[in-house]
C-alpha cells in the first residue's frame, strides 16, 4: 500500500497547481484534472445512491462500480497506469443485460424521477456522461486508453437501467414524458 496521508492540507496546491500520481504537477483546471474530478464526483452520486434503501443485488453492482471508478480515476491521475480493463465493461455489459432483460422495452423517453434512489441513480447517470464527455476532452490532448471511455459509456447505460429497476421497486414507477401534455393549437 502506498503513502497514508497523515497531514491533508500541504499548501502546494495554492499556486493553481495539482500533484498528478506520477509526480508531476498541473493546473487544477486541465483536461486531465477536470476528468478524473468529474469520475470522483461520479463516484460520490453512486455513494448517494447506495445511501438509499436498494435492492441487494443493484448495492452490490453498485459498489463494485465505486471500486472501478476509483481505479478509473487512479488510470487518468497517472499518465500511462492501466487500472480498468476489458474485462470490467464485459462485466458491466453482463449485468445491464440481466437487468434489462426483466424490465418491459421502452416505448416512451423517461424522466428523472421515480423515488428518490431512482432520481439519484438519474444524476449519477448524467455526471457519467458528462465525466465520458471530458475523459474524451483529454483524449484529444493527451493518451487515454479506450477503455476509460468504453467503461464510462457502458456504466450510464448501465445506471440508466438500474434507475428503471429502482423506480419500480421502489413502488413509485417511472416518470414517462409525455410529449403530447401540451395542447397545440
Amino acid at each position: 500500500m502506498g503513502n497514508r496521508l497523515s497531514k491533508i492540507y500541504t499548501r502546494t496546491g495554492d499556486d493553481g497547481t495539482t500533484g498528478l500520481g506520477d509526480g508531476s504537477r498541473t493546473a487544477k483546471d486541465s483536461a486531465r484534472v477536470t476528468a478524473y474530478g468529474t469520475v470522483d464526483e461520479l463516484n460520490s452520486a453512486v455513494g448517494i445512491v447506495l445511501a438509499c434503501e436498494i435492492p441487494e443485488r443493484v448495492r452490490e453492482v453498485l459498489t463494485q462500480a465505486q471500486h472501478d471508478l476509483f481505479d478509473l480515476g487512479g488510470e487518468l491521475c497517472i499518465p500511462g497506469m492501466a487500472m480498468v480493463h476489458a474485462d470490467d465493461i464485459e462485466r458491466l455489459e453482463q449485468v445491464l443485460d440481466a437487468f434489462n432483460e426483466d424490465l418491459p422495452p421502452l416505448k416512451d423517453f423517461i424522466l428523472p424521477g421515480g423515488g428518490l434512489a431512482a432520481a439519484h441513480c438519474h444524476l449519477a447517470r448524467t455526471i457519467c456522461r458528462r465525466a465520458e464527455r471530458e475523459v474524451v476532452t483529454l483524449a484529444r490532448h493527451d493518451a487515454v486508453r479506450g477503455e476509460a471511455v468504453r467503461y464510462l459509456n457502458r456504466l450510464s447505460d448501465l445506471l440508466f437501467v438500474i434507475a428503471r429497476v429502482l423506480a419500480r421497486a421502489s413502488g413509485h414507477g417511472e416518470v414517462l414524458w409525455q410529449h403530447e401534455r401540451r395542447k397545440r393549437g
